[in-house]
């Protein structure tokens, strides 16, 4: 079971840090994923971690988004920084232990119920 948290309203230039814990499962053997939806569009990868640390970011997040993850907790973080209107959307924690290309959300099991950020300019 993965739980998404840390969503919430801020202005643009703001900041939001988003939180997934997970339970259940032996964490350290997912790569973590974050993906999100916006307003009439279809969901697309912002960022993944692989299990042994190393990220991934979207073009549009690069440079202002991180995430990291603490196998210890069984939790995933995505800090955004620099939020942009263009960032509102649901965003949604997900899960894996399987797959080759973890930018595309077919390749994850689990997901989370999804946060909504919202960025006003």
């Amino acid at each position: 079971q993965l739980q998404a948290s840390g969503g919430g309203l801020v202005q643009a230039g703001g900041s939001l840090r988003l939180s997934c814990a997970a339970s259940g499962r032996t964490f350290s053997g997912y790569v973590m994923g974050w993906f999100r939806q916006g307003p009439g569009k279809e969901r697309e990868s912002v960022a993944y971690i692989s299990r042994s640390g190393s990220t991934y970011y979207a073009g549009s997040v690069k440079g202002r988004f991180t995430m990291s993850r603490d196998n210890a907790k069984n939790t995933v973080d995505l800090q955004m920084n620099s939020l942009k209107s263009e960032d509102t959307a649901v965003y949604y924690c997900a899960a894996t232990d399987s797959g080759s290309i973890y930018s595309v959300d077919s390749s994850y099991k689990y997901w989370g119920q999804g946060t909504q950020v919202t960025v006003s300019s």
